[in-house]
């Protein structure tokens, strides 16, 4: 895969992950409007291939479907602050925007979660005040890493009877 058409794979992806299946979405008026941003941003340029690429890269280290959700719904909201800065006035940068605002607003709870990791990082764990507060859940967070979660009994498992 060249340089050239990560955007599209990865936008590709992004979409196909969420359930925007064929019947809601026109990939092949897609491929044009991106192969015209690409013009626009002139991404046949040398410089591109410089570093790899900046999505793909990221994605193949989030495994899990949870996890991906978390991973693609800033990737998108990466993609969205770029379409800010662009002239919203052409055809096809509109219709991408659109169609990633409505896998943004599908993905809330994804942004949520990065929302969430973003403001632990900025936390400062040098601050008394929030090492007493930590202090305070240890436990609990402990007991989150050790418990297995709640599973409910399968139905084809027989109930334990009493033998009396």
């Amino acid at each position: 895969m060249t340089c050239q058409t990560y955007n599209l794979f990865v936008l590709s992806v992004i979409m196909i992950y969420f359930g925007r299946t064929a019947n809601s979405l026109n990939l092949a008026q897609l491929e044009d409007d991106i192969d015209k941003l690409k013009a626009d941003f002139n991404s046949s340029h040398s410089d591109v291939a410089d570093g790899g690429p900046i999505f793909i890269e990221k994605l193949k280290n989030w495994t899990g479907s949870n996890e991906k959700k978390i991973i693609l719904s800033q990737i998108v909201s990466m993609y969205l602050e770029m379409f800010e800065n662009t002239d919203q006035s052409k055809p096809h940068i509109k219709h991408i925007s659109e169609e990633l605002c409505t896998l943004r607003d599908s993905l809330s709870d994804g942004v949520k979660k990065v929302k969430d990791i973003m403001d632990l990082a900025k936390l400062q764990m040098t601050d008394l005040r929030i090492q007493r507060k930590a202090a305070n859940e240890l436990f609990i967070v402990l007991q989150k890493l050790v418990d297995p979660p709640s599973l409910k009994r399968k139905r084809n498992q027989p109930q334990r009877r009493c033998n009396c």
